[in-house]
């Protein structure tokens, strides 16, 4: 593959683009009068005093991994603490060679912070409505896909056929449209989890503080955000339009959130968008600088990569095999012993066993990226109407089958690890 060929090998939109989206996919590659400056908020967007971002764009960009060496490595393993030199050769090519020995330092690291422990959790999409055009995911609105929105019926039912299985803690997310998926909408939603789960998490489109206060408020814990890409260069190339392509207010939700009362915090890039080394550099300096201001907070990370969409099997990640995965991830339970790290159904059961017992503390189970199915994927019913998913999923275990493997492998499967008082 030539470095042109590189270059857009994610520029492809699924083949069955209506006209529409055609003339304004035109429009918008020939005619730059008609792209939003990527930099520019709209005016509704929340702007905070925040140095954490500069911090990190510096970082990346001054960042040269092929003029990290072994002897640089071998340092890094050496030293008690990981600094940020040493996370820098960890992610480097020069440490492929050295992949046992990481691994066998981030089993060590996650054993003496978080036992030998995974915790389980599961997705509950409630809404695929997207205002997005980001050419990779499925749900971008000008994909022909089966729209849907759940009720607060239809919600309250997938809940509690989650619940009924034995999980105690559930992600809702949403496609990124907020008329069709309100604040208030999704305050509902969390609320209703309140009933069911003890503990409650949000993926959904960014928004201000005292909107994630509401949100806290209504019963959710955590937040999570991936920004895809922090390649900004990259980050226009493949957010097109809509709110997301406002990438600075991305990059500072977490912030947001956790000034507006959230326990925690998640964050990723999605590795295979652009170039991966200097992705999951600017994911981990993200946390590390942001727990050095709000060190109460509690932050998780996670490694997604590339997977097919409906209409477009061509999407997968770039340069980013299993061997570099692991490399990252063992890099970032070096680096952030502290921090969580989930593992998503985008990859392989095999994988996740495997990385459970090195540095993974929380894994998915019983997943479905579709709008109202677990009814048919946890008893077998087929509801009268789903959404199509956001993406496809690679590890289908059931939570019943994800607990006893977890088990098998010699760890402690979590539901709940936090009580309220």
């Amino acid at each position: 593959m030539n470095e042109e060929t590189k270059e857009n090998h994610f520029f492809v939109d699924s083949e069955k683009l209506s006209e529409k989206a055609l003339a304004k996919k035109h429009q918008l590659e020939t005619d730059p009068s008609c792209r939003r400056d990527p930099m520019e908020y709209f005016p509704e967007m929340e702007q905070i005093s925040s140095d954490v971002r500069d911090k990190v764009v510096a970082q990346m960009g001054s960042y040269d991994y092929t003029r990290y060496t072994a002897a640089d490595v071998r340092r890094a393993l050496n030293h008690e603490t990981c600094g940020v030199e040493d996370f820098k050769a960890l992610l480097s090519p020069a440490a492929e060679p050295f992949l046992e020995e990481m691994a066998q330092r981030a089993r060590r690291e996650t054993g003496r912070h978080f036992g030998n422990t995974v915790y389980l959790f599961t997705p509950l999409y409630i809404a695929n409505y997207c205002e997005n055009y980001c050419v990779y995911c499925g749900f971008n609105c000008y994909n022909d896909i089966q729209r849907l929105q759940l009720n607060a019926e239809q919600i309250e039912h997938e809940m509690k056929v989650i619940a009924d299985s034995g999980m105690e803690e559930i992600l809702i997310l949403t496609g990124e449209s907020k008329t069709k998926s309100s604040v208030e909408y999704i305050g509902d939603a969390c609320r209703m989890a309140r009933k069911y789960f003890k503990n409650v998490g949000l993926e959904i489109y960014p928004v201000n503080t005292e909107e994630y206060r509401y949100l806290h408020e209504c019963g959710a814990d955590y937040v999570t955000v991936f920004q895809e890409t922090y390649d900004l260069q990259k980050y226009e190339t493949l957010h097109l339009m809509g709110h997301k392509r406002v990438w600075p207010y991305r990059f500072e939700a977490q912030e947001r959130a956790l000034m507006g009362g959230m326990r925690g915090v998640g964050f990723s890039a999605l590795l295979g968008l652009s170039d991966f080394r200097r992705d999951a550099l600017a994911t981990a300096l993200h946390i590390w600088y942001l727990q050095r201001k709000y060190p109460q907070a509690e932050f998780s990370l996670s490694c997604p990569r590339l997977r097919p969409i409906i209409n477009n099997e061509k999407i997968n990640p770039l340069d980013v095999g299993e061997k570099q995965l692991c490399q990252i991830l063992c890099a970032y339970r070096i680096f952030l012993p502290y921090a969580g790290i989930t593992v998503s159904s985008r990859e392989s059961a095999a994988f996740r066993n495997g990385i459970a017992r090195i540095c993974a503390t929380k894994i998915s189970a019983g997943v479905s990226t579709g709008i109202g199915d677990h009814e048919e994927k946890y008893t077998g019913r087929e509801e009268e109407e789903t959404g199509d998913a956001q993406f496809e999923i690679c590890d289908t275990r059931s939570f019943r089958k994800m607990y006893e493997d977890m088990s098998s492998e010699g760890l402690q499967p979590v539901l709940n690890d936090y009580l309220y008082v």
